[in-house]
């Protein structure tokens, strides 16, 4: 079967992969040179404790805040455009404690399938991510958010991660000894892993092309051919690419292609930043997320240390903004008191673009409208979390197989009901 897959991200890669895996000629179709998309630069988090969706109870108050702070974790740009309006709408109609509450076990389940690929992946010759599974950190500085991690650890523990831990602070301090830190405590979360994403994509892309996968960069796609309820072929400004199926992992720019297939898919870019130091002396012991401060930490690929975070739902051609960056640098100042990081130049700063859905879960599935059409986006920020187990999906749909997992929650025509 011919199989063309729209975007070179980590999803587009993992997708190609399982698919070439499965006996289908797969061609690769990007807009870039496919050598700096979102899925480089991100905190290479492999995290079954992620089952909170980006759309939570409070989430809404606390964005309409920062939003007054042009170095806040989050920010939309203000503009006229009913696809923001429409997907804000939605946003905050999911932010709710029941909708939480349902996403938590496929979420949970989602993750631990793509951590026992990544697992396999890391095992095979070609293959060599610098997975470390470490464990994460989530450190807090306030009442409230200690008050909440308590909540965490008890939800964790109902889903099975009984190796979570609330830690006081001379715990977490004992966790991180080689530095100052200003911190109440934290939670550890063992049952995650981190890779080196650079290596995920690098390697991933020269296995699939040794594999014979077919590589087509710096075209965008324009429009599709179809016929009798099926997409026959992708077009760009230059070429036409005939499929038996397709496979959208088009990212950020995924809305925009569903419209020309008359599917509507409620979805936001939101840009985040990150700089990477080697053989800095501001290294941590484990990963960890900032609670209050909304900033990733990660020691990555032995010498490496990578500072991200911030949401900021804006245009895909909006250019980027340093006081974002300078946002993550004194968010981990609060922290870490002793990190001097450096302020970088613009060229040293990585961003890309997450595609957000309205509820924060990713768009995965078959459509209603073309039959042989398979979603695969909308991952917002576990996009490497949940990559390799995307993947192998994927090629299971198509295949018409029995998923690994339950995918119903997934569903990308989901707010068309």
């Amino acid at each position: 079967m011919e199989v063309v897959v729209i975007g070179g991200g980590i999803i587009g890669l993992s997708s190609a992969y399982s698919l070439q895996e499965s006996g289908h000629q797969v061609t690769v179709i990007d807009q870039t040179d496919m050598a700096s998309n979102c899925s480089y630069g991100n905190a290479g988090y492999i995290c079954p404790s992620h089952f909170t969706p980006l759309a939570t109870p409070g989430i809404v108050k606390q964005g309409l805040k920062w939003m007054l702070n042009p170095e806040s974790p989050f920010y939309v740009k203000p503009r006229l455009s009913l696809s923001l309006i429409k997907w804000g709408l939605t946003f905050m109609k999911m932010a709710t404690p029941q909708n939480v509450e349902k996403a938590a076990i496929p979420l949970r389940d989602f993750a631990f399938l793509s951590e026992k690929q990544y697992k396999h992946w890391e095992s095979l010759p070609q293959f060599k991510f610098a997975y470390e599974h470490k464990g994460l950190l989530e450190i807090f500085q306030t009442q409230k958010s200690a008050d909440h991690a308590m909540h965490l650890v008890e939800r964790a523990h109902e889903l099975g991660l009984s190796d979570t831990k609330l830690l006081n602070q001379s715990e977490l301090f004992a966790m991180e000894p080689n530095h100052k830190m200003n911190a109440m405590g934290g939670i550890y979360f063992a049952c995650d892993g981190h890779v080196y994403p650079n290596k995920v994509m690098q390697q991933l892309l020269a296995d699939l092309k040794n594999k014979g996968v077919r590589f087509v960069t710096n075209e965008a796609v324009t429009d599709f051919e179809k016929s009798n309820g099926k997409i026959s072929a992708v077009l760009t400004a230059t070429n036409k690419y005939k499929a038996d199926s397709v496979v959208m992992a088009s990212g950020s720019w995924s809305r925009e292609l569903a419209e020309k297939l008359n599917i509507n898919i409620e979805l936001m870019p939101g840009r985040g930043y990150s700089m990477t130091l080697e053989d800095t002396p501001y290294r941590t012991n484990y990963p960890a997320i900032f609670i209050e401060g909304r900033v990733a930490i990660t020691p990555m690929d032995g010498n490496k240390m990578r500072f991200g975070g911030t949401m900021e739902l804006t245009t895909t051609t909006e250019p980027p903004k340093m006081n974002r960056v300078m946002g993550i640098i004194k968010a981990v100042k609060r922290y870490y008191p002793e990190f001097d990081l450096p302020v970088p130049t613009i060229d040293k700063v990585w961003y890309g673009f997450r595609p957000c859905s309205a509820d924060g879960l990713p768009y995965l599935g078959r459509t209603k409208k073309w039959s042989n059409l398979i979603m695969a986006t909308g991952h917002s920020m576990v996009g490497m979390s949940l990559g390799a187990g995307t993947g192998q999906l994927v090629a299971e749909i198509i295949d018409e197989k029995p998923t690994s997992i339950d995918i119903s929650f997934y569903n990308p025509e989901r707010f068309d009901r």
